[in-house]
């Protein structure tokens, strides 16, 4: 198991993915930098692909960030060492081309179109092979640099001081870039011709702030704090991550705490219900909490301080 640059072990992954493997058979090559592309290869090499990483002499940025995480995201895929910007580089690029049914990048486009590989140019040599561009905005804005804290910064997901709990625009942007992968092979399938699809990193975080965009998740929605049932609470030797939002899961917290729901649409939301349960899981353990919510069924989560 490799080593993060913390030091601490990389994580092992269990997938949760059907073994039909859908894209099996599929030749992927990347040559996606930093941690959209890599995830989305893993994504895709757990769907079947065959893929293969194209890096630069110097090596993916994430190698030399989180080595561990590097190698557990490229599991499964071959990789070759290229310099795209030499004569030889770009001859060899050009022999795994033709074998390939989807080139995955994350290039600016102007950068893209200096290595002779913009959409125009590969459509007239390469007829049957996709283009999945990951670029940080759509469009023209794709030229403007930025990274992931400053897409998640444009789609209101950073509060106060504090750097975001995970990189969202970049996962979400991986997603983004393996559904647009099954989307080329079934348009390859239909048409017989590859497709170009562009992944927009900022498009990502907008997808995934939708619910804050709606407000579910401010102070005043209820999943943002508002609904007694949706909350982290203290408890005696830590804290509880409380998930009872639906009326029977609600009613049992709540008959746990000692409130009787005259109105539970209304009751939920008042200060004195929020009160209650707080003080109620603020009297037990976690060992306590646990096992009620294993004898009441309630969705909760105990947390260490």
């Amino acid at each position: 198991m490799g080593l993060s640059s913390s030091g601490c072990a990389a994580p092992t992954i269990t997938s949760t993915m059907s073994t039909s493997q859908p894209l099996r058979g599929v030749r992927v090559v990347s040559l996606a930098l930093n941690l959209p592309g890599p995830a989305a290869l893993m994504r895709l090499t757990q769907m079947g692909a065959r893929c293969t990483k194209v890096n630069p002499p110097a090596g993916d940025p994430m190698q030399h960030f989180t080595p561990g995480g590097y190698d557990l995201l490229h599991q499964g895929a071959k990789h070759q060492t290229l310099d795209l910007k030499t004569a030889a580089g770009q001859a060899a690029l050009h022999k795994l081309l033709p074998q390939t049914d989807v080139l995955l990048t994350s290039f600016r486009p102007s950068a893209l179109s200096k290595l002779g590989l913009g959409w125009k140019t590969l459509r007239k040599q390469y007829p049957a092979l996709s283009l999945i561009e990951v670029v940080g905005a759509p469009g023209p804005l794709a030229e403007i640099p930025g990274h992931d804290l400053t897409y998640q910064a444009e789609a209101g997901l950073v509060n106060g001081m504090e750097l975001p709990a995970s990189l969202f625009a970049d996962m979400g942007g991986a997603l983004m870039a393996s559904e647009a992968t099954l989307k080329a092979v079934l348009t390859l399938k239909t048409t017989g011709k590859g497709s170009h699809h562009e992944v927009a990193l900022s498009d990502a975080a907008a997808w995934l702030a939708l619910p804050r965009q709606l407000r579910m998740t401010t102070p005043d929605g209820a999943v943002g704090g508002a609904h007694a049932g949706y909350r982290i609470y203290a408890c005696k030797n830590g804290r509880v991550a409380l998930a009872a939002l639906e009326p029977h899961f609600a009613a049992r917290i709540c008959e746990a705490a000692g409130v009787k729901l005259m109105d539970p649409a209304k009751d939920l939301f008042k200060p004195a219900t929020h009160q209650a349960i707080e003080t109620f899981l603020a009297s037990k353990t976690r060992a306590q909490l646990d096992k009620l919510a294993t004898a009441q069924d309630i969705p909760l989560m105990t947390l260490p301080r």
